[in-house]
């Protein structure tokens, strides 16, 4: 190898070169782009839709985390605003207290408005949780026990989430990996933390499952540190929401309720209208869509056309069974335990005993018309009956709203991915070339 570099300099002077020339075009690179290979789906995601930045941290306005939920893409390609502390303080001066909420805040907010990522993970986990689920959450921020929640408790899942996502991030650039945490979270993370590490990592576990088995534990280790970090956060409208422009107020379960009821109903309600055209009611095909909508569910079309043969006549989807049947899927995991009772013994289920396993495990009564539509969707074999496989599986997929999703990538993804890679391999070549002319 020494032999054919020393007979070819002209081989060795266009190999520096060329290692040069990807040396520079990686430091030229932007940096979203950039750090983009290095974020996961979830907080790929969060950056795509996040259209604010303040102080080197991303946020998104109440439009984008409603884009964000109700839609694949956002609707043109985001630029991160820079917001100075002026319009920063004018935003959250304009913000309603709880008791002023309802189920149109987010669309009355608009762009009026700073949702942070931690906060955007927990509004996700709102959106697909039963309304039994809203007294357990309430009750893990209560630590005291006093039937409420002050801004110090509710901070818990800053450091919460952070930690779940940390053990989720893509090896890579340490540098790299500290700038994407100082655009999600505000601040340069350190390799201390206050929970537990060791084990974690061997189940795979859902941000609500995280949540509910990590609150005590992070409340109740290291308070000083945290109370340190905290003051150093910035407000947002969230927390202006909860605990006033102060920070003082407290938050009672009732409030705390009401808000991620309101929330459920406004995305459903925004869903619900984007199809309804301003009447009352959905066709069942439109209800079709937006059920197979973040599902694994390649080829859509069959169930739709599956659908089309069973119901020629459009009677229509009205909101109430569009919300009642969303109120379901949220209970999903009750129910499935009653399908796989059916599974257990070899049967599928029909709509009668479909509709009284949904009453018994979830307490939610659905219309006639709407499970005979479900079944038409979903019975793929036209045997009237629903197993577990042609229901369970792919609604699970739906529930979490692409909040599973995968990583898509495209050309312009690949070709990054390959300039990254081989710029790295190229630098390194370009280092042992200096030091072996340094040593001549």
């Amino acid at each position: 190898m020494d032999f054919m570099w020393e007979t070819f300099p002209s081989v060795s002077f266009a190999w520096w070169w060329f290692a040069y020339k990807c040396n520079k075009v990686a430091e030229n690179r932007s940096d979203p782009e950039d750090l983009h290979l290095y974020a996961t789906p979830r907080e790929q995601r969060f950056r795509r839709f996040a259209s604010l930045e303040f102080e080197g941290q991303l946020y998104m306005t109440p439009y984008d985390f409603i884009q964000a939920v109700t839609n694949d893409e956002p609707k043109c390609a985001k630029k991160w605003r820079s917001l100075s502390k002026q319009e920063l303080n004018q935003i959250l001066m304009e913000t309603p207290p709880v008791w002023k909420g309802s189920s149109k805040l987010f669309r009355n907010l608009n762009d009026k408005g700073v949702i942070s990522y931690t906060e955007y993970l927990f509004l996700l986990c709102i959106l697909t949780k039963p309304h039994a689920g809203f007294r357990i959450a309430f009750n893990m921020f209560d630590t005291d026990g006093n039937e409420m929640v002050d801004k110090k408790e509710f901070l818990v899942l800053q450091e919460i989430f952070r930690k779940k996502n940390e053990k989720r991030e893509r090896r890579g650039d340490e540098e790299k990996r500290a700038m994407l945490r100082l655009q999600l979270y505000g601040y340069h993370t350190s390799t201390n933390s206050v929970l537990k590490t060791e084990g974690d990592d061997l189940v795979p576990r859902s941000y609500w499952d995280t949540l509910r088995r990590s609150t005590s534990q992070a409340l109740f280790s290291d308070l000083a540190e945290r109370d340190g970090l905290s003051s150093s956060l910035s407000d947002t409208t969230l927390l202006v929401h909860f605990f006033g422009k102060k920070g003082k107020a407290e938050l009672n379960f009732e409030d705390f309720y009401r808000f991620m009821d309101n929330l459920q109903t406004e995305v459903l309600e925004i869903e619900f209208l984007s199809y309804s055209n301003g009447m009352n009611t959905i066709s069942e095909e439109d209800f079709a869509h937006i059920l197979l909508r973040y599902t694994n569910v390649e080829n859509t079309s069959s169930y739709l056309e599956n659908m089309r043969c069973r119901i020629p006549e459009e009677k229509g989807i009205t909101f109430d069974e569009f919300r009642s049947f969303f109120q379901f899927l949220n209970n999903l995991e009750d129910f499935t335990i009653a399908m796989q009772m059916y599974n257990f013994a070899s049967r599928s289920i029909g709509q009668d005993e479909f509709k009284r396993a949904v009453y018994v495990a979830t307490g939610v009564k659905l219309s006639p018309h709407l499970v005979n539509t479900v079944f038409k969707i979903f019975d793929v074999d036209r045997d009237d009956q629903l197993s577990y496989k042609e229901f369970i599986g792919i609604m699970k997929d739906r529930l979490n709203r692409g909040f599973r999703e995968t990583p898509k990538y495209g050309w312009k993804e690949y070709y990054s991915c390959v300039m990254t890679v081989t710029s790295e391999h190229l630098r390194d070549l370009w280092k042992q070339f200096r030091r072996r002319d340094m040593l001549r």
